[in-house]
């Protein structure tokens, strides 16, 4: 089995660690005070960022806003030929740090799990995982173990995917969290589409405002998107208003 370093566990850390490791020897990294215990009960290895940067596959599932710091870190101990991968959920600006912090001795992959803790609690199959590839040939290789957990694999640029993602995500997230906000209930009366923002905010409640910023701030399409939509909103409801008076 090759060996993979997996750098950050958190809600995604974890996930992953559970769908990887019956398919390499995993080992954890993660600050946090529990971390080494969660790693214990997921039953995976522990060790420091130095150790988890060694190894042949290196994932990177930290927060985007603390990728470079992390990226600067583990730099001197990739090893000649490693492939370095990072999960996070805009891709220009990760894609960027890797580039330029790296050595040119390793493989690069960016990839976006379109999934999370809630979204894959009954499996992987069906979900979707973007696939950038930014040095070397290996994205191939991604894409096709992907493909082989079930997952619905589209291989394409950070730049066109923080295009889409600016609506599918950014949108999406700044709707579902402001529903959620405002703690919308689960009527007696509720039509299919009602339903539908329900469903939505149980997917994004329990993602992290960390998360949610990040698709807000750090994709540099989103900001242009979401001020469009308010005041569209905005605008229709100064047009109701008009109409009443």
């Amino acid at each position: 089995m090759k060996t993979l370093g997996l750098i950050g566990f958190g809600q995604f850390g974890r996930l992953a660690a559970t769908s990887l490791k019956p398919h390499f020897d995993v080992l954890a990294a993660d600050a946090a005070p529990d971390a080494a215990a969660q790693a214990r009960d997921l039953g995976v290895d522990f060790g420091s960022v130095e150790q988890a940067a060694a190894r042949e596959i290196v994932m990177v599932a930290v927060p985007v806003r603390a990728m470079h710091a992390v990226f600067e870190q583990i730099a001197p101990h990739l090893t000649p030929g490693a492939l370095v991968i990072d999960v996070g959920s805009v891709k220009m600006l990760p894609s960027q740090w890797m580039t330029e912090t790296l050595p040119a001795h390793v493989d690069i992959v960016a990839t976006h799990p379109l999934f999370g803790p809630q979204s894959a609690r009954n499996g992987l199959a069906g979900l979707r995982l973007v696939v950038c590839p930014i040095r070397g040939d290996r994205f191939e290789k991604v894409a096709a173990f992907g493909r082989s957990l079930g997952l619905t694999v589209t291989v394409t640029s950070p730049e066109e995917h923080d295009k889409e993602m600016a609506y599918v995500q950014a949108l999406t997230h700044l709707i579902g969290r402001s529903l959620v906000n405002l703690d919308i209930p689960d009527e007696q009366l509720k039509t299919p589409s009602y339903q539908h923002l329900l469903e939505l905010c149980s997917l994004v409640g329990g993602d992290t405002f960390e998360l949610f910023t990040a698709i807000q701030t750090q994709n540099p399409y989103a900001a242009e998107i979401a001020e469009a939509f308010v005041t569209e909103a905005r605008g229709l409801l100064d047009q109701v208003k008009s109409e009443r008076t």
